[in-house]
């Protein structure tokens, strides 16, 4: 299958109803193509997680204008598999095909100015438990620190 409008048709013998029915939901699937036309935009949604995605997205059923009730993994599996031979990849299957580069590797944090916390402050909260700097939970924790904040703010 090569466009969504061909998936949509193939939804509408599948499932019965217009190709209309179905055609947002194949266009979702194909939207990366905006950016990368070669089969390889299908890395971003054409996978089981992409499945529960569109899920999030369109509703667990659509209403086909035959009056039938569909579910949109159905739909997805059907698009995905259209174009995956076949099968339908983990999201794991497309990632660890990724050629990794340099510059994927090499991290770098901002560091901030303000006495304000950056990032998750989980690693910030672990440090002064393992210190024995405080024995609060963390929730108690951020609490106690956004009133020493304020405070001083």
């Amino acid at each position: 299958m090569a466009h969504p409008l061909h998936h949509a048709e193939s939804s509408a013998r599948k499932f019965g109803g217009a190709p209309s029915d179905y055609q947002a939901i194949h266009d979702w699937f194909d939207a990366s193509k905006e950016h990368l036309t070669l089969f390889t935009h299908r890395a971003l949604r054409h996978h089981a997680q992409g499945l529960f995605e569109a899920e999030r997205v369109f509703g667990l059923t659509l209403t086909n204008s035959a009056g039938r009730d569909i579910p949109v993994r159905w739909i997805g599996e059907q698009h995905i598999r259209e174009d995956c031979q076949g099968r339908i990849p983990s999201m794991a299957d497309w990632l660890r095909r990724i050629q990794p580069e340099p510059w994927m590797a090499n991290g770098h944090i901002e560091q901030h100015v303000s006495g304000s916390p950056c990032g998750d402050p989980r690693s910030a909260w672990a440090s002064e438990v393992t210190t024995g700097k405080t024995v609060l939970g963390l929730k108690d924790w951020m609490a106690a620190r956004a009133t020493q904040v304020t405070q001083s703010a």
